[in-house]
This record gives C-alpha cells, sequence and structure tokens, in this order.
C-alpha cells in the first residue's frame, strides 16, 4: 500500500505539471492571437514557477532507489588532530541539524562522545522524514575544514577532517536476522550532560556484534531498555549496510572498483581561510557564501551530486 500510494502520488504530480504546461501554452496562443500583451508578465512569472517545479519533480525521479525514502541514521567521527577536529564535527553536527530544520525532519541523537577540551568524538543522529536518506547518502564521505585556529596561540592555518556516514534505517519488517548468541551486551553509567536521572543508574548500552566488530552504544535515554532497542536499530542497520554493500560490489567489481571514502579522500572542502570557499571535489561545484552553507544550505550540493549521479 505504501509503493501503490508513492507511485500515484509521483503520478498525480506528473499529470499536474501536464496540465499547467498546457494551461500556459493556452494561455499564449489566446494573447497572440487577441494581441492582449498584457498578461504576458503574468504568463512569464507562471512559466518560471512551473520551470522550478519540474526541476523539483525530476530531483524526486533521482530518489527511487529502494531505500532512499527511509529514514536516515547519520554518523560523524572526528579524525586525528584533537580538539581542532573535534570542534570541526562539532560544527558539521550543527550543519546538518540546520539543514534538517529547512527541510522540515525530525532529528534524534542516539549517542554523543563529547571532546576532552571541545567538540565532539562521535555523534550518531536519526533523521526522520520523506526522502531522508535519498537527500543525505549524498553526505557520506571525508569532509575537510581549512581555517585559522581558535585554538592555536599563534593563530596558525590549520586542516582538520571528519567522516560523515549516512545509513539508511530499517524497518522492522525488513528482515535481518542477529542472531542473540552472537551480540555482547554491556551496561555502565551515562556521561555527559544528561542529568542526574541519566547519570545515576548503568542505563547506558553497548552492543557489541561478534562476528563483524561492530560497536554501538546508546546513553541519551533514561530507560535502558529504550537504549537497548535504539541501539539494536542502529546494529540492525550497520548489518543490513554491510550485506547490500556485498551485493553492490559483486555487481560492479567487473566494471570499476570498490569505492572509497576512506580518510584522505574527502568529497568536499570547507576552505575559511586564506580564502573563503566551499568546493565540492565530485561534482566542482564551488560556493562562496560558507556562513550559509555552515548554517545549513546544502541543497545545491545535495542536488547536483544526485543529478551528476544519475
Amino acid at each position: 500500500m505504501r509503493q501503490r500510494s508513492t507511485l500515484h502520488e509521483a503520478i498525480e504530480g506528473w499529470e499536474n505539471l501536464q496540465n499547467r504546461i498546457e494551461e500556459q501554452a493556452l494561455m499564449l496562443e489566446l494573447a497572440e492571437a487577441e494581441e492582449e500583451l498584457s498578461v504576458a508578465e503574468e504568463i512569464a512569472s507562471a512559466l518560471l514557477r512551473l520551470e522550478r517545479d519540474v526541476a523539483q519533480t525530476e530531483l524526486s525521479r533521482m530518489l527511487s532507489g529502494p531505500d532512499d525514502e527511509k529514514n536516515a541514521i547519520l554518523t560523524i567521527h572526528a579524525g586525528a588532530g584533537g580538539t581542532e577536529s573535534q570542534d570541526w564535527a562539532e560544527m558539521l553536527l550543527r550543519m546538518y541539524s540546520r539543514w534538517t530544520e529547512r527541510k522540515g525532519f525530525r532529528t534524534q541523537i542516539l549517542d554523543i562522545l563529547p571532546g576532552e577540551e571541545a567538540g565532539i568524538k562521535s555523534v550518531t543522529v536519526l533523521i526522520e522524514g520523506k526522502y531522508a536518506y535519498g537527500y543525505g547518502k549524498a553526505e557520506s564521505g571525508v569532509h575537510r575544514l581549512v581555517r585559522l585556529s581558535p585554538f592555536d596561540a599563534n593563530n596558525r592555518r590549520h586542516t582538520s577532517f571528519a567522516s560523515v556516514f549516512v545509513i539508511p534505517e530499517i524497518e522492522d519488517e525488513i528482515q535481518v536476522v542477529i542472531n542473540e548468541a552472537d551480540l555482547r551486551i554491556e551496561t555502565f553509567r551515562a556521561g555527559g550532560h544528561g542529568g542526574q536521572h541519566v547519570n545515576v543508574t548503568d542505563s547506558a548500552v553497548r552492543i557489541i556484534h561478534i562476528p563483524t566488530g561492530i560497536v554501538v552504544q546508546c546513553q541519551n535515554e533514561r530507560s535502558q531498555h529504550k537504549n537497548r532497542a535504539s541501539a539494536m536499530k542502529v546494529l540492525r542497520s550497520r548489518l543490513y549496510d554491510i550485506e547490500k554493500e556485498k551485493r553492490t560490489e559483486k555487481l560492479e567489481q567487473y566494471s570499476q572498483g570498490k569505492k572509497d571514502i576512506a580518510w584522505g579522500h574527502q568529497i568536499r572542502s570547507y576552505v575559511l581561510h586564506p580564502y573563503r570557499l566551499i568546493k565540492d571535489h565530485r561534482t566542482d561545484l564551488e560556493v562562496g557564501n560558507v556562513e550559509a552553507v555552515l548554517d545549513g544550505d546544502l541543497d545545491p550540493f545535495i542536488e547536483q551530486y544526485l543529478l551528476t549521479a544519475e
């Protein structure tokens, strides 16, 4: 029923665009026949809106993958470099938080590990909303920051790295078999700024999947049961992503090598000094308004990536 609803919505959208195109063509034809040039401005305005809506609908066609409609789980890890990279990871968290607000998505921090002095070492965020993964997958990779470090007494330029990893949230009806015997579950007292009710009990949960070595944890809920449920959700998604990657690699091994998003292979550079520019290395899109991008204006990069990937 969900698939039927999605397809019905897509068909209605295209039919609506077709009707609007025919309506504007008829208005233009009548205006020319009766030499009513006064309506030309109105027609031009309607065509601009129509062009924008067609472009948006064409973009949505790119989000036709089996997982694109799903919620997303976004993980940010600070790279080597201590406080500088940890501050960069926190800047990325703020950027994505602002982007999700613009898109009307809901977010929930599942796990966060603060840095010793500032910033964060890592964070895992659940993003809920239609096509959250379809859009968010464009952000997976290494993000590079160049700036004058606020943590350097000599005000020197530093380069920092942080990795972003986006996977779809896997719903319960999708079968990812997890053998309880393969899990080692640990509980511990939550840290950070969770408040006294979080910190006085061993409510935080860490789950180790022994066959793969995957470690997930959640500590933001007061209830150990809720933390375990959230951690299992992340584990299920990561196991699903591993299996999906295996299938993808098998299909692609004859045409190209494995896509590497490891450290040192940045997808985007954010240069704040000596000039101000953000460049996506996959699409060559460059934006000079770094403040807007860091405040969540990511759609130009995401849309260009989706169009290029198509």
